[in-house]
C-alpha cells in the first residue's frame, strides 16, 4: 500500500456507528415511566449523552483540529476548543446530575473520555513521528498498527461508559465484532483466494474445517456445563457463517477485486498517456533533420540531382510517417522496418566520406507480417548513432533486423565516445531510452526481451518482441 488510509473519516464513521449503535439500543430499551418520574429523566439522558458526545467529537476531531493544521492559527483552535468543552461539559453534566449518574459536574465518566481521547492522540503523533519520517515509509504496517489502535481505545471507551451504554453494545463491539473480522479474514486467506486461484478442494477443506472448529467449542460448552442452549447457539452461529458472513464478504471482496482492476486499468491508461504525451514531445529530432537537410544541399551542388532527390524521398518518408502513422496504436511492422531503412539510409548519406566510421545494416529480405507499435525500434538505432559516431576515432554501429513468424528481433552494437564532439546529434535529445522500455512494459507485458550491455568501448542492444 503506498499511502495511509483516511484515518480521520475512519474515526468519525467507527464513533458515529458507536454513539448511534449506544442510542438506538437505549431507545428500544423503551422503560414504562412518565415524564415526571425519575426513569424517564434517565431515558433522556442516556439518549441526549451519546448525541452530544457525537456532536463534540465531530466539531473538534472533524472541524477544529484540521483547520488548525491548514492555517496553523492557535487562537482559533483554542477559542474553538474551550467553547466545544465547556458546552459539552456543562450540557453532560446537566443531564448527568438529573438522572443520578453523578452527584456532582466532576463526572469520571467525562473525564476518562477525555483522557482517552487525549491518549489517543498522543499516541499517534509519537506512532506518525516513528513509521512516517523515513523517505518510503511501510504503510501497510503503519495502517495496520492504527487500526488495531482504534479498536483498543474503542473497548477501553466502552468499558467506562457502561452506565449509559447497555451490555449488548459492549458485548457487539468487544465480542461480535472482533469474532466476524476474524471470520472474514479466514475466508478472504483461506476460502475465497483459493476458489479464486482455481483451488476448490482446499478450499471447501477450510470451510469445512472452521465449521468442525466451531462446533466442536460449543459441544464442549455443551459437555461442560451442561447446557443445551449451546448446541443451539452453535448452529445459529454455523448458519450465520454460512447464509449471511461468508456470502456478503464475498461480495465484498469481489467488488474489492473489481475496484482494483479498474484502478490498474485507468492507472495503465494513465502511464500509457503519460508515455505517449512524453514520445510525441522527442518524436522529431530537429538536429538532425537540420543536418541532413544540409548534407543534402551540400549534394545537390556537387552533383546532378540524383542522390539528392532520393534522400529528399526518404526524409519526406520519414516526416510523413512521424506525422501520421506514429501516432497510431499499431501500424504494419514492414512501415517500421521502411523508416529505419530509410533512417540508416540518411546517416550513410550523412558520413558517406568518414574513413573511419563502419555502418553496417543486415535486415531479413522476407516482408514483415503482422502489426507493432509504432517508433518501437528507432529509439536504438537513433541512440547508436547518436553515441556511437565519432568524425575524429574509429567508429561503428552495427544493426541487424529479423522479422520471423510473429515476432520481431532487433541487434544493434555500436562504440562509445563519451568526449563532447561538434556534432548535432550529440545533443539532441532523442526519443528516449526510458520512455521506450516504458512503452515496452505497457503494450508487450511478459511479451518481449530486452537486453543492454554495455562496456568502456562498445554499446550492445537485443531486443525480442513478439508480435
Amino acid at each position: 500500500m503506498k499511502q495511509a488510509l483516511p484515518f480521520r473519516q475512519i474515526e468519525w464513521w467507527v464513533l458515529t456507528f458507536l454513539f448511534v449503535a449506544i442510542i438506538l439500543s437505549n431507545i428500544i430499551n423503551t422503560p414504562n415511566f412518565s415524564m415526571s418520574n425519575q426513569q424517564g429523566v434517565i431515558y433522556f439522558a442516556k439518549i441526549f449523552i451519546p448525541l452530544i458526545f457525537m456532536g463534540s467529537f465531530y466539531l473538534f476531531h472533524i472541524r477544529v483540529l484540521p483547520n488548525y493544521f491548514k492555517d496553523n492559527s492557535k487562537a482559533k483552535l483554542i477559542i474553538y476548543t474551550l467553547l466545544i468543552f465547556f458546552g459539552s461539559f456543562i450540557s453532560i453534566g446537566a443531564f448527568s446530575v438529573s438522572a443520578g449518574f453523578t452527584t456532582d459536574f466532576l463526572m469520571p465518566f467525562y473525564f476518562n473520555s477525555l483522557a482517552i481521547y487525549a491518549a489517543y492522540c498522543v499516541i499517534i503523533y509519537t506512532l506518525n513521528q516513528i513509521l512516517l519520517t523515513d523517505q518510503d515509509p511501510d504503510y501497510r504496517m503503519y495502517n495496520g498498527i492504527r487500526i488495531t489502535l482504534i479498536y483498543i481505545f474503542l473497548v477501553i471507551f466502552l468499558l467506562q461508559f457502561q452506565r449509559i451504554a447497555e451490555e449488548a453494545i459492549a458485548f457487539l463491539f468487544v465480542v461480535v465484532f472482533p469474532a466476524i473480522i476474524v471470520l472474514m479474514i479466514y475466508n478472504f486467506f483461506l476460502i475465497y483466494n483459493y476458489k479464486k486461484l482455481g483451488r476448490n478442494s482446499e478450499a471447501l477443506a477450510f470451510n469445512i474445517l472452521l465449521q468442525f472448529v466451531i462446533a466442536a467449542i460449543f459441544f464442549t460448552i455443551y459437555v461442560q456445563s451442561d447446557a443445551p442452549e449451546a448446541l443451539l447457539i452453535g448452529l445459529i452461529v454455523i448458519f450465520c457463517i454460512l447464509v449471511f458472513i461468508f456470502p456478503v464478504s464475498n461480495f465484498l471482496f469481489r467488488k474489492y477485486d473489481n475496484y482494483l482492476s479498474q484502478l490498474n486499468t485507468l492507472s495503465v491508461k494513465v502511464d500509457q498517456g503519460s508515455a505517449d504525451l512524453a514520445f510525441l514531445r522527442s518524436q522529431i529530432n530537429p538536429h538532425f533533420l537540420f543536418n541532413v537537410l544540409n548534407t543534402l544541399y551540400g549534394t545537390a551542388l556537387q552533383e546532378n540531382a540524383d542522390k539528392t532527390s532520393e534522400g529528399i524521398q526518404k526524409l519526406g518518408d520519414m516526416m510523413r510517417f512521424m506525422l501520421h502513422e506514429n501516432n497510431q496504436e499499431k501500424i504494419p511492422v514492414i512501415r517500421e522496418k521502411e523508416y529505419l531503412v530509410n533512417y540508416v539510409d540518411l546517416q550513410n548519406l550523412r558520413v558517406k566520406d568518414q574513413e573511419n566510421i563502419e555502418i553496417s545494416f543486415h535486415r531479413s529480405e522476407d516482408s514483415c507480417a503482422g502489426e507493432i507499435a509504432p517508433m518501437l525500434l528507432i529509439p536504438f538505432v537513433e541512440n547508436a548513432f547518436k553515441h556511437g559516431i565519432s568524425l575524429q576515432k574509429k567508429s561503428w554501429v552495427k544493426i541487424s533486423l529479423r522479422c520471423m513468424d510473429g515476432s520481431v528481433h532487433l541487434d544493434v552494437n555500436n562504440s562509445i565516445h563519451r568526449t563532447n564532439e561538434e556534432d548535432p546529434e550529440k545533443k539532441a535529445s532523442g526519443i528516449g531510452l526510458e520512455n521506450v522500455k516504458q512503452r515496452l512494459e505497457l503494450m508487450y507485458p511478459e511479451k518481449h526481451e530486452l537486453i543492454i550491455r554495455e562496456n568502456d568501448a562498445e554499446y550492445f542492444v537485443h531486443l525480442s518482441i513478439k508480435l
